[in-house]
C-alpha cells in the first residue's frame, strides 16, 4: 500500500478522504497519513487525522508518497502545484470505484479528483489536476485541459474543449461544440451555449460574460 496525503483539510479535502476509504475497500491501495494545510496548525486534529504542516513542507518529506491537491481553485491549485519540488512526491488521480468511464479512448492524466455519480463517455481527454466533484458529466469528444475545476452536477456535451484553469459553478451546462478560455469562471447554474473568451466570469442563461479580469 502506498503512502498518501491531502492537500486542504477543508470539506473538500475531507471529501476526499472519504474517497480514498471507498477505493480501499475495493482494493486496498493507500495508507493516509494526514493533511498539508497552510490554514490550520501543524499537529491540528482534523476528523481523527493530523495536519502534517504547510504545502512546503512538503518538500521535505524523505520517502515515496503520494499527493492529492484537494482545492478547488485552479489558480491556487496551479500555485500549489509549481511549489512542490521534490521528486520522492507522485500525483495520483483519485477515481471514486463508482464513476462510469468508457473503455473507448478516453486519456485521464496525473493528478485528477473524480468524484461518486461522474460519468465519463468516449473519445474524451482529461488533462492533469483536474476536479470533477460529484454527479459531473463528460460527452464524446471533449478535451478539459489542466486545472480545471468543476462543481456538483455540471453537464458537459459532446465536443467541448475546456482549456487551462477554467471554473464552473455547481449545476451549470455546456451545450456542445464550444470552447471556454482559460482562466474563465462559469457561474453556479449557468447554460453556456456560445463560446466563451479566456479571462472572464460569465453568468446567466444563457451565459455571458459580465467582467473581465487579470492573471
Amino acid at each position: 500500500m502506498k503512502n498518501i496525503a491531502i492537500i486542504g483539510a477543508g470539506g473538500f479535502g475531507r471529501e476526499v478522504k472519504t474517497m480514498l476509504d471507498f477505493i480501499n475497500k475495493v482494493a486496498p491501495t493507500y495508507v493516509f497519513l494526514g493533511f498539508y494545510d497552510d490554514g490550520f496548525e501543524k499537529g491540528e486534529i482534523v476528523n481523527g487525522y493530523p495536519v502534517l504542516g504547510g504545502v512546503e513542507d512538503i518538500n521535505s518529506i524523505n520517502e515515496n508518497c503520494s499527493i492529492v491537491i484537494a482545492i478547488g481553485d485552479p489558480q491556487i491549485k496551479f500555485n500549489i502545484f509549481n511549489k512542490i519540488k521534490n521528486t520522492k512526491i507522485d500525483f495520483p488521480s483519485i477515481i471514486h470505484p463508482n464513476v462510469l468511464i468508457s473503455d473507448d479512448f478516453v486519456e485521464i492524466g496525473i493528478g485528477n479528483i473524480i468524484c461518486a455519480g461522474c460519468i465519463v463517455t468516449c473519445n474524451i481527454v482529461i488533462k492533469d489536476f483536474v476536479i470533477l466533484n460529484l454527479l459531473c458529466t463528460v460527452g464524446h469528444d471533449t478535451t478539459i485541459s489542466s486545472f480545471a475545476s468543476f462543481m456538483p452536477s455540471v453537464n458537459i456535451s459532446g465536443e467541448v474543449l475546456i482549456e487551462e484553469r477554467v471554473y464552473v459553478g455547481t449545476g451549470a451546462k455546456i451545450i456542445n461544440q464550444l470552447e471556454i478560455g482559460k482562466n474563465t469562471i462559469v457561474g453556479a447554474g449557468a447554460v453556456v451555449s456560445r463560446s466563451l473568451p479566456e479571462n472572464c466570469t460569465a453568468v446567466g442563461i444563457p451565459a455571458k460574460p459580465i467582467k473581465f479580469h487579470n492573471v
